[in-house]
């Protein structure tokens, strides 16, 4: 059996999908600040955070694998992560009805001797175009919140998409099929149990 699995975040999505895959991990949060740099595109800002919350983590856990990502939403030349407040969040789904956006996860993996291996994933989601109630009445809900683009795919907001181009799971803040690849080949075949013989 390899080192322990270290997932560097606190999101319940990226938790409930570990697990569904039989990965066996342990949490241990990262503590950097996800700030975009003046002019920073959106790939390279998800890149840097995923990158700088696996190091994080991992000088505080050396010889174990740590698991780290970061998911962005893009909409035309606009970057949408975590939404501030209610209005941040009505911001966010005005401005991501009626069109295709793209979802963006960028995962770093440090491995057991310290090597970084990363990669980032890219789905496409449409939403329909949606009622001023119908965003009144999800922001009641409190479900943007803590999600980026201000709304959770496999939750309430399943009834404004009509449409998911790629990775689902990559929308809900983690690409399985990529993750458990590189668990396989850089952590051992017992971090990705619930798929590897």
């Amino acid at each position: 059996m390899g080192a322990t699995l270290i997932l560097a975040s606190v999101s319940p999505r990226r938790r409930e999908l570990l697990a569904a895959s039989g990965v066996q991990f342990e949490i241990v949060p990262s503590t950097i600040a996800e700030i975009p740099q003046a002019g920073e595109p959106p790939e390279a800002f998800a890149q840097r955070i995923a990158r700088e919350k696996a190091c994080d983590v991992a000088r505080r856990r050396p010889g174990e694998c740590v698991l780290a990502a970061d998911t962005v939403v893009i909409a035309g030349a606009n970057l949408f992560g975590k939404p501030k407040d209610r209005g941040d969040a009505r911001r966010m789904l005005l401005a991501l009805s009626g069109r295709t956006h793209r979802v963006l996860t960028a995962v770093a993996l440090v491995d057991a001797d310290g090597r970084m291996t990363e990669t980032a994933v890219k789905s496409e989601v449409e939403f329909r175009r949606l009622t001023a109630g119908e965003i009144e009445a999800y922001l009641d809900s409190g479900e943007p919140f803590d999600k980026a683009g201000g709304y959770a795919v496999q939750g309430l907001a399943r009834k404004f998409v009509t449409q998911v181009r790629g990775s689902y799971s990559n929308v809900i803040g983690l690409p399985m099929d990529e993750v458990l690849a590189l668990l396989r080949r850089h952590c051992g075949s017992a971090m990705a149990a619930g798929t590897a013989p």
